[in-house]
């Protein structure tokens, strides 16, 4: 779709928008529905779609996306309409007489720019949160992803007319385009590169965006942590599709008193997850692209690799690998992996650990691994950070009561939930001014008397 092309589909998004027609709550009911619906009969194939485009297994798919929208979607549609209600608000005494509000309305026509890590979910999520709010969107899924692309805009010119919500493929040249328009919204979720490129082309037109981004996110294991637990959950959050996770621990920082046994079982719950070949295990994933693939296998240091580090280059399959004897010169250090590499660094006190994350840009997540409430504070109220868990990792954007965001270079602005309805929601602060009395102070010309007032009104 050429730039001339993409103008016209907004243009005509503008036009409906306009109309009127998404604003009762009504309508946007019908259209969640409509789309919990072709999801559910489309999951067959984004599931092969999946597969395809990142070697998921259905289970994964299912858990880890399709059926995160799905719960998104039931989660707005039994909510929604309290988001959308008018929220009365104190009226101070000067304004008596007065009925203050403020009311949720959508910002008109929204850009959704989606990453190829998790397609579906970080596709149909944010539009999910868009339509509960009342707005038009365009999508723009990534030319990384193509076989889920083909699905999504099977699904979506299903569900809606393209004046309503409508598909772009493609990939740099579209972007260029999409950013040269007059969206009212731009919703990105992707690298931190080009992050700061839409922010550029955004702020050039003053369009409101939010920005879901990554960065290296740690996961620190102090000596009072259970090993065994933290091991298992730590292997899951960082090898599930690959560790092509923005909120994926990027490396563990380990008290050097336990960083030894905590090594010896993190290997066996590879072993145990994925078998002693995971390679061969038809359920574990591949990375998206050779372009990726090779970026990935130049941060390994083989000799610094202590477990794994096998790959399959034509099938674009590397293992679950380990490294331990890291430092923070070394390659794998200087950028978010984005694979399945796991570095080890060890710290001798946590004040150390902490003042060594504050120094670098502010991750997406962060994850302690501890039984000792004060560590746990400490880490809280010290470190900078996105959102994360405590003795466990990634489950905390599993659920539609919390925002889920960044902060920094991570990212700005949240969704899910209540969060995402108010992404793509302006409040219009409101004050219903009755008409039976009119209180004089306020007009010249002024007296000392109307002084004295203004001052009791105000104080």
């Amino acid at each position: 779709m050429d730039k001339t092309e993409i103008q016209k589909l907004l243009n005509s998004q503008g036009e409906f928008f306009l109309t009127g027609k998404t604003l009762p709550i009504a309508y946007r009911r019908e259209a969640l529905k409509r789309l919990y619906k072709a999801v559910g009969d489309n999951e067959a194939l984004l599931a092969d779609a999946l597969y395809s485009d990142l070697g998921k297994s259905r289970q994964e798919s299912y858990m880890c996306e399709i059926g995160l929208v799905k719960s998104e979607i039931g989660y707005m549609l039994r909510h929604m309409r309290s988001f959308a209600r008018e929220h009365r608000v104190h009226t101070p005494l000067a304004q008596t007489l007065s009925r203050s509000f403020i009311k949720p309305s959508p910002y008109g026509n929204v850009l959704i720019m989606s990453p190829w890590n998790y397609p579906v979910l970080l596709t149909l999520e944010p539009l999910t949160d868009a339509l509960a709010a009342g707005n038009t969107a365009i999508i723009k899924p990534s030319a990384y992803s193509p076989a889920v692309s083909e699905v999504l805009d099977k699904l979506i010119s299903g569900c809606f007319p393209k004046e309503y919500v409508a598909v772009v493929k493609g990939g740099r040249q579209e972007n260029a385009s999409l950013l040269d328009c007059d969206f009212n919204y731009i919703f990105f979720t992707g690298s931190k590169t080009v992050g700061k490129e839409v922010m550029k082309k955004a702020s050039d037109r003053l369009i409101p965006i939010t920005l879901e981004l990554g960065g290296k996110s740690p996961c620190i294991v102090d000596k009072s942590a259970n090993i065994k637990l933290a091991a298992k959950r730590i292997v899951f959050g960082k090898f599930v599709n690959c560790g092509q996770t923005c909120v994926a621990p990027d490396y563990i920082y380990c008290d050097s008193s336990i960083k030894g046994r905590l090594i010896e079982e993190l290997k066996h719950q590879i072993q145990r997850q994925y078998g002693e070949s995971p390679l061969d295990n038809k359920d574990y994933g591949k990375i998206i692209s050779k372009k990726h693939f090779d970026r990935i296998i130049r941060l390994i240091d083989s000799e610094k690799t202590v477990f794994g580090g096998k790959t399959i280059p034509q099938a674009l399959k590397i293992e679950p690998t380990i490294m331990d004897n890291v430092s923070w010169d070394d390659a794998v250090m200087q950028e978010e992996i984005f694979g399945p590499f796991l570095p080890i660094l060890e710290y001798k006190s946590l004040e150390e650990a902490a003042d060594k994350i504050n120094s670098m840009d502010s991750p997406l997540a962060l994850y302690i691994f501890s039984s000792d409430k004060r560590n746990i504070d400490f880490v809280k109220n010290r470190i900078q950070f996105g959102g994360g868990c405590i003795n466990d990792t990634l489950i905390h954007l599993a659920t539609s009561e919390m925002g889920f965001g960044g902060v920094g270079a991570s990212g700005m602005g949240s969704y899910h939930g209540r969060a995402g309805f108010d992404a793509f929601s302006h409040k219009k602060s409101i004050v219903d001014k009755k008409t039976i009395i009119d209180l004089p102070m306020r007009y010249q010309p002024y007296t000392k008397l109307y002084e004295k007032m203004v001052r009791v009104f105000l104080r």
